[in-house]
C-alpha cells in the first residue's frame, strides 16, 4: 500500500512540476509580447530599454541568491505559490506602466517572483525525479520552453483580436490561478526530502568542488544559449547577408530543436545515460557553433544554430539533476547554487560577447562559445553519476 501511495504522490508531483514550469515560461513569454507596447508607452530609447531589461534580471538574481534557505524553511509549495502570486500581481503593472521608473521597479519585483519560482520549481523537480527513480528533468524544462511559446504567441493573438494589454494579462492571471488550484496538492510541502527540512537548511553550507563545477558548466551553457537569443540575428544579417526581416529564423530553429530534444530528452537519458548525453550534447553544440562560423552561406549557418539547440537541450536539465543529488548540501541549497550562478551566464554572457565582438568580431566570440561547450564535454567525463 505504501508503494502505491508513493507512486501516486510522485505522479501528482510530476504533474504539478510540469504545470509550474509551463506557467512560469508563459509569464516570461507574455512579457516578451508586451515589450513593444511598453516601449511605445514610455518612449524608451534602445539604451533605456536595455537598462529596463536588466532590472528584470537583477530582481531575479536578488531573489535567487536567498532562495535556498527560504525553500528549506517553508517548502516548495509555499514558496512557489507566494512567488507566482508576486509575479502575477506585477503583470498588470507591466501592461499599463507609462513611466520609466515605475516600469523598472515593476520589472525588478516581477524578476524577483520569476527567479524565486525558477529555483523552487527546479528543487521540486529534483526531488520528484529522485522519488520516481527515473529521468524527468528534461521534460520539466521542455514545458518551460513550450510555455514561453504559448505566452508570446498567445499574447500576440490576443492583441491581434483586439484585447488590450491589461485584459490579456488579467486573463493570464486567471488561467494561472486555475492551474495552480488544480495542481497545488502535488506541490511539495517540504524543500529537502523531509517535512522538517528547516533544521537542516538553517545551517551554513559550503559548496564543494563538484557543485562549483556543475554551476560553472551551467553558466557556460546558459551563456551560449543567451548568445543565440541576442546575437544570432545580428550575425545572420551582418555576416551572412540575410534580410533583417528573416533574422529571427536563427533563434526560431534553435528554439524548435531545443524544444523537440527536451520533449524526448528523458527517454534519451534513460536509454543512453546522463554521462553520454552530457558529453555528446557538449560536442554537438560545439560542432554547431563551429558550423555557424565556418559555413559558407546562411542556410548552413541556420543548420548550425539548430545543432546548437540539439546539443544544448538536455545539458542544463542534467546538471540540475546532478546538483540535486550532491550529498554535501541539501537539495534546496545545491540547486539554488547551480541555478543562481548559471543565471549569471544569461545576464552577463551576451554583454561579454558584445565586448569581445567589439574588439575582434562575432566569429571570434562564437568560436569562444564553441570552446565553452568543449569544456563542458571534458568536464562531464570527470563527474560522478548516481544510478538514479
Amino acid at each position: 500500500m505504501s508503494k502505491v501511495i508513493s507512486g501516486e504522490r510522485t505522479i501528482s508531483g510530476a504533474l504539478a512540476t510540469r504545470a509550474v514550469f509551463f506557467i512560469t515560461g508563459t509569464a516570461i513569454g507574455l512579457w516578451a509580447a508586451l515589450v513593444p507596447f511598453a516601449q511605445q508607452r514610455t518612449g524608451a530609447e534602445a539604451n533605456q530599454l536595455g537598462a529596463l531589461l536588466l532590472c528584470l534580471g537583477a530582481g531575479s538574481l536578488v531573489s535567487m541568491s536567498g532562495s535556498g534557505p527560504l525553500i528549506g524553511r517553508f517548502g516548495c509549495r509555499a514558496v512557489i505559490l507566494a512567488a507566482t502570486l508576486l509575479y502575477c500581481l506585477l503583470l498588470p503593472v507591466l501592461a499599463t506602466a507609462d513611466e520609466l521608473w515605475l516600469l523598472g521597479l515593476a520589472l525588478f519585483v516581477f524578476g524577483m517572483g520569476i527567479g524565486l519560482t525558477d529555483v523552487a520549481m527546479n528543487v521540486q523537480g529534483a526531488i520528484v525525479e529522485q522519488m520516481s527513480g527515473k529521468p524527468l528533468m528534461s521534460g520539466f524544462h521542455c514545458l518551460w520552453s513550450i510555455g514561453g511559446i504559448a505566452g508570446s504567441a498567445g499574447g500576440a493573438l490576443l492583441f491581434r483580436f483586439g484585447l488590450s494589454t491589461l485584459t490579456s494579462t488579467v486573463l493570464a492571471i486567471i488561467i494561472t490561478a486555475l492551474v495552480l488550484l488544480l495542481v497545488s496538492p502535488g506541490l511539495l510541502r517540504f524543500g529537502n526530502h523531509e517535512s522538517s527540512a528547516a533544521e537542516k537548511s538553517a545551517g551554513r553550507f559550503r559548496p564543494g568542488f563538484t557543485l562549483i563545477l556543475l554551476a560553472l558548466m551551467t553558466m557556460l551553457s546558459f551563456m551560449a544559449e543567451g548568445a543565440v537569443i541576442d546575437w544570432s540575428g545580428i550575425f545572420m544579417t551582418t555576416e551572412r547577408g540575410l534580410d533583417v526581416r528573416n533574422a529571427g529564423w536563427s533563434f526560431a530553429v534553435f528554439s524548435i530543436a531545443m524544444s523537440v530534444l527536451r520533449l524526448t530528452g528523458d527517454a534519451v537519458v534513460k536509454r543512453l545515460g546522463r554521462k553520454t548525453v552530457l558529453v555528446g550534447g557538449g560536442l554537438l553544440a560545439m560542432a554547431g557553433y563551429l558550423l555557424v562560423v565556418l559555413a559558407p552561406d546562411w542556410l548552413l549557418s541556420l543548420g548550425g544554430f539548430a545543432l546548437i539547440g540539439i546539443g544544448a537541450a538536455n545539458i542544463v536539465p542534467i546538471l540540475v539533476t546532478l546538483a540535486g543529488q550532491e550529498k554535501g548540501m541539501p537539495v534546496n541549497m545545491s540547486v539554488a547554487v547551480v541555478t543562481t550562478l548559471g543565471y549569471f551566464g544569461v545576464l552577463g554572457g551576451p554583454a561579454l560577447l558584445g565586448w569581445v565582438a567589439h574588439y575582434t568580431n562575432l566569429y571570434t566570440a562564437f568560436t569562444l562559445l564553441s570552446a565553452g561547450f568543449a569544456m563542458i564535454a571534458v568536464a562531464a567525463l570527470k563527474l560522478r553519476y548516481p544510478t538514479n
